[in-house]
């Protein structure tokens, strides 16, 4: 007999070699029907893998992001069976699972697939997926593995299996489809009712632009139809939101292939509101004590080399750049914290400076490849709301949960009421890639821990999402759509200070070293204001809007009172435009619409003559005539309320 403990802590004892599905159907018919994965240990199994051993075990339904996954991947194996059905000379690459669907990378030679063809597909699969497919899992030698696929001239999975080790090389078959692959799966097919694919991609294989260009076919799979067409519905909104979109209907930025992909241009609407998110993160942070600094774009290699960037990161994202001084070489700053912790070195700290809570908005810069690249919110230069805080051993948790607090405080003001915490910790057993002594890296995990149990957050707990030095805090949010993002990320490291050799004099007067907290609220001002478009719909707060009123003349006979209501307004520091163009008042309200200007204020001869304005808000609510002194105090109240 084996125990398997259930996450409420109970034990249950079950015959060695019992699977999660058969522990389902012990506890409940219904349970078993709706678990499509479960977690034994922390790792994902299948439901008729058995178990042999005393284990932890959960079981995930579909609310579940490990079961969407399991789903999703069991799906890319369903497509990948009806492209060889319809395409038999097709050569796949990989098709995993990822955040809403899954894709196949495949090739087909000389066929160019079209999005034509993939209602055939949709529907091949359809048809499959009735038969109740069962995915059968078998484990298979190095030797046999190549073999397989060497006589099918699968010649990427070939490549994929020589970097396998041998014993731990698994197949899985569901029908006449047979795949490398790690799992887990479905039971059957029977479960998967409908299917979308979304869209066709080119893809190099392997990410490397130096290899052939496959194609990628993008899809999403739900147990219902009226899922689908829910997330469908979501899509069409969310094309409306696309934050591209909005940044070109408000004029807020742009992107030029002269100066660079991925290397966005701020346009004056957009350079003004970053401004705006800047000045109210530094108001927020001169409260909190924090303390300005500005670095150089770039630093010598060698600082990144002792911070241990240039070995994680530097093959990748960044390259050095030489200098007429042989030997000497630079890189474009990837990250603000080398240049901190010598600024924090500049001097000698004594336990009284501490906490030093040094911030920047310092922009960084990393490669990232071209297929990656997408509009604002994977880019190739950002400007991060970077700041460290150094501080002695017994002021973790207060700082820790300061920094909690600003974050929490951005949220409640730009209403991003859904979100949860996400305890980024390392791999359970594996801990090769992570830097650092194990004293630390336990006394970090548990300030997090801790310090978030302290403020009541919404929590999750994954493992290997730590950052290479230390463990982290993200924010994952939901926007008006239900989509997760992460904003915001706080890390405890006493591993830079530790390579840095940073040193405060204690009470004792011994040198002792500083733990270092890593904190950025938005993330970075690129991703945050993508997020921020998609999320309100370009419907920014009316204290972040570019544009707070527009004032709209019915004819040229009323441009002169416009011009002078328009310089009253922004003499009250009220953000106020004069729309004087020889278009028809019709028009000029649907255009000032798409930009997304929060007020509109339509003078003619009756506002003229009584010193008015009439107000129209967005979205087409009309709030009649006010006096232009009560308009002022109506926007200044709105604009107190949202920043409580």
């Amino acid at each position: 007999m084996i125990n398997i403990t259930f996450p409420d802590g109970s034990v249950r004892q079950y015959e060695q070699g019992t699977t999660a599905y058969q522990i389902a159907e012990s506890i409940s018919p219904r349970l078993a029907s709706d678990v499509l994965s479960a977690s034994v240990d922390g790792e994902i199994y299948d439901l008729d893998r058995p178990i042999e051993k005393d284990a932890t075990l959960k079981l995930h339904k579909w609310e579940d992001k490990e079961a969407k996954a399991t789903f999703w991947h069991s799906s890319s194996h369903l497509m990948a069976e009806a492209l060889q059905i319809l395409y038999p000379k097709v050569k796949f690459g990989i098709g995993p699972a990822i955040e809403n669907g899954f894709y196949y990378d495949i090739d087909l030679g000389d066929r160019q697939l079209v999005e034509a063809d993939l209602a055939a597909i949709e529907q091949k699969m359809l048809e499959l997926a009735r038969t109740k497919e069962k995915f059968v899992r078998t484990d298979v030698s190095k030797a046999d593995a190549l073999a397989r696929f060497s006589h099918k001239d699968e010649w990427y999975k070939c490549e994929l299996i020589e970097a396998l080790e041998d014993g731990k090389i698994t197949f899985y078959t569901n029908g006449t489809f047979t795949d490398l692959c790690r799992g887990p799966h479905l039971r059957d097919t029977s479960v998967i009712k409908a299917v979308k694919l979304t869209s066709i991609a080119g893809a190099y294989w392997r990410g490397d632009e130096h290899n052939k260009m496959l194609t990628r076919v993008y899809g999403i799979t739900f147990p219902k139809k009226s899922m689908l067409d829910e997330y469908l519905q979501m899509l069409e909104e969310a094309k409306k939101r696309d934050h591209r979109k909005l940044g070109k209907e408000m004029d807020l930025f742009t992107f030029s292939q002269k100066v660079g992909m991925g290397l966005p241009l701020w346009l004056p609407k957009g350079a003004e509101l970053r401004m705006r998110l800047e000045d109210f993160l530094r108001k927020v942070q001169k409260q909190y004590g924090y303390l300005p600094v500005v670095t150089p774009h770039i630093g010598n290699k060698e600082l990144y080399v002792t911070s241990g960037h240039w070995a994680k990161y530097g093959k990748d994202s960044v390259r050095p750049i030489t200098t007429p001084q042989e030997g000497e070489e630079y890189l474009l700053k990837p990250k603000n914290c080398p240049h901190h912790c010598e600024i924090y070195q500049a001097k000698p700290r004594s336990y009284k400076d501490l906490p030093l809570r040094l911030a920047e908005f310092g922009t960084v810069y990393r490669y990232e490849q071209s297929g990656e690249l997408h509009g604002l919110t994977r880019v190739r230069s950002f400007t991060q709301d970077d700041a460290h805080l150094f501080c002695r051993p017994d002021q973790i948790k207060e700082e820790f949960c300061k920094v909690i607090d600003i974050v929490l405080y951005i949220f409640r003001t730009l209403k991003f009421d859904k979100y949860t915490a996400q305890v980024s910790l390392r791999h359970k057993t594996d801990h090769s890639k992570y830097i650092g002594s194990e004293e630390n890296w336990e006394k970090a995990e548990r300030a997090i821990v801790e310090a978030a149990a302290e403020k009541g957050l919404p929590t999750v707990v994954e493992y290997d999402e730590a950052a290479f030095y230390g463990p982290k805090l993200d924010f994952m949010v939901k926007d008006a759509l239900g989509r997760s993002w992460q904003l915001g990320t706080i890390q405890v490291d006493y591993n830079l200070p530790e390579r840095f050799e940073l040193e405060y004099i204690g009470a004792d007067d011994k040198k002792h070293r500083p733990v270092m907290i890593h904190r950025a609220p938005f993330g970075s001002l690129e991703r945050f204001v993508a997020v921020l478009l998609e999320h309100t719909g370009g419907k920014l707060p009316l204290w972040l809007s570019t544009d707070q009123a527009m004032i709209l003349p019915i004819s040229e006979k009323y441009n002169d009172f416009a011009k002078k209501v328009c310089e009253l307004l922004n003499n009250y520091e009220l953000r106020t435009s004069v729309d004087d163009r020889n278009e028809t008042i019709g028009k000029k309200i649907r255009e000032n619409e798409i930009k997304r200007i929060p007020y509109l204020l339509i003078v003619g001869e009756k506002e003229a003559a009584s010193n008015t304005v009439s107000v129209r808000k967005q979205g087409g609510e009309d709030m009649g005539a006010m006096a232009v002194g009560d308009f002022v105090d109506y926007i200044k109240q709105e604009i107190e309320n949202e920043l409580k």
